[in-house]
């Protein structure tokens, strides 16, 4: 069965009749294969001319609609409502921008009438090929993941478990902060970046729409938008978290830490707070000796 277009040439006041003849690129319109009616109107996103599709979808039988006006993000779900309305599928639609893309960017009015020709000729062509859409609505999982848990992170898990929402927050590292927690002030006010940091760290460890996972890292994500499935790894960390309290006497001990015991205070060949025997074992990177002699 042949399809029965119908195509609609807006002036936009004089922001497209400015610089596009209209009505030698409705003439043209007319004369493309498939088209059974082409209009111009003044402003075509108004009552009236929605009124007017709808009357030539009811009235000439027809199944796809075709309008040459503005932007698409700014009217193609006016003209979709419009075909609704008439009982045509709203993805039997479609919009040629002869606004944005001829008369607005075009000096020469002969050009923008001729362009806006093409234009409407692709619009018309791809017409004739649309299919009927469903337009489903289906449930979502309103969860959130948020990768990195510094301050960006933090602040963004906290925005979004206030309004209720469910937020993974995950973190490499094992503890939170990121860099921020690094540093001693903050530029330009030269705040104190504890001062700043540490009360959002302790609402994210007690926010009960957070769930906070440390030591932890994103392995694989899939799905689509609003269904998305996510594998973390979380790394060992020997400790019992049930009964951690957080006082660090096990970082302060643990034997695998790479950071001196003590200050290394160098003063030519002289060392203060480490033997000889120590220095060699700095230096050779065979680790660190816990000798205070001179």
């Amino acid at each position: 069965m042949s399809t029965k277009i119908g195509v609609y040439v807006c002036h936009c006041g004089t922001n497209i009749s400015g610089k596009v003849n209209v009505t030698e690129v409705t003439e043209f319109a007319k004369k493309l294969p498939g088209v059974a009616i082409a209009r111009e109107y003044k402003f075509m996103c108004s009552d009236p001319g929605q009124i007017l599709i709808e009357d030539d979808i009811k009235n000439l039988g027809l199944d796809r609609i075709v309008v040459a006006s503005c932007s698409p993000l700014m009217h193609e779900p006016t003209f979709r409502g419009a075909c609704e309305r008439a009982n045509v599928n709203r993805y039997l639609f479609q919009m040629a921008n002869i606004r944005e893309h001829c008369s607005w960017v075009t000096v020469d009015p002969n050009a923008a009438t001729e362009k806006a020709k093409a234009l409407l000729a692709g619009a018309v062509a791809k017409a004739g090929t649309l299919q009927s859409l469903p337009h489903k609505t289906v449930p979502v999982n309103p969860a959130t993941l948020v990768v990195g848990a510094g301050i960006a992170g933090i602040q963004a898990a906290l925005d979004i478990a206030d309004s209720g929402r469910t937020v993974y927050l995950v973190e490499k590292q094992p503890s939170i902060g990121g860099h921020m927690a690094l540093f001693d002030k903050t530029f330009p006010t030269l705040d104190c970046a504890a001062c700043i940091l540490t009360p959002k760290m302790v609402q994210v460890g007690k926010h009960s729409n957070i769930k906070l996972m440390t030591s932890s890292e994103v392995e694989k994500v899939e799905g689509f938008v609003g269904n998305f499935r996510v594998k973390v790894r979380h790394n060992a960390t020997y400790v019992d978290h049930i009964k951690c309290t957080g006082c660090g006497l096990c970082w302060e001990s643990c034997p695998a830490r790479m950071i001196p015991a003590a200050r290394v205070i160098r003063k030519g060949k002289l060392v203060i707070g480490r033997s000889k025997e120590a220095m060699e074992g700095l230096e050779g990177g065979n680790g660190f000796h816990k000798s205070l002699t001179q």
